[in-house]
């Protein structure tokens, strides 16, 4: 099964999904979650724009080649809300996962629920935590609920 990981990158919410699901038959893939990395591709690759603008489209531009193959490749799409700040980018990949009919898990805490409820909506499942997230997983592909 193939899994994409979108969201917040401020914490270790992959590392603890990726950890936990180790023995399951899962393979993962996330968009790049090095920010100076992530921002700075698109000039990195194709030349520098004195633009702030232009610098921040190029890389936007780039970095949705790769969130688009890891959306329509994967099996379920996994979009994970953090608390500091607002993710515009998560609530785009859930509409597209939500659009392309892929299997979709909202991950953000209880005090979001409100601003995310149509994000919600287009969701099979809503969690907390990473251990939740694993626990979906291994029901999906053995039926076996958490011990």
């Amino acid at each position: 099964m193939k899994v994409y990981l979108s969201g917040e990158i401020h914490t270790d919410w992959r590392d603890q999904i990726v950890t936990a699901a180790a023995r399951l038959p899962v393979t993962f893939a996330s968009p790049v979650t090095d920010h100076a990395a992530s921002d700075d591709c698109g000039v990195a690759i194709m030349g520098a724009e004195d633009d702030k603008f232009w610098h921040d489209h190029k890389g936007a531009k780039l970095n949705a080649i790769r969130t688009r193959h890891g959306i329509e490749a994967a099996d379920i799409v996994v979009v994970r809300f953090g608390e500091k700040y607002k993710q515009w980018n998560a609530a785009f990949d859930a509409g597209m996962a939500a659009a392309l009919g892929k299997s979709l898990i909202v991950m953000h805490q209880a005090e979001h629920a409100h601003a995310l409820k149509e994000v919600d909506a287009a969701a099979l499942a809503v969690v907390q935590e990473p251990e939740q997230v694993v626990e979906i997983l291994r029901y999906v592909l053995d039926g076996q609920l958490p011990s």
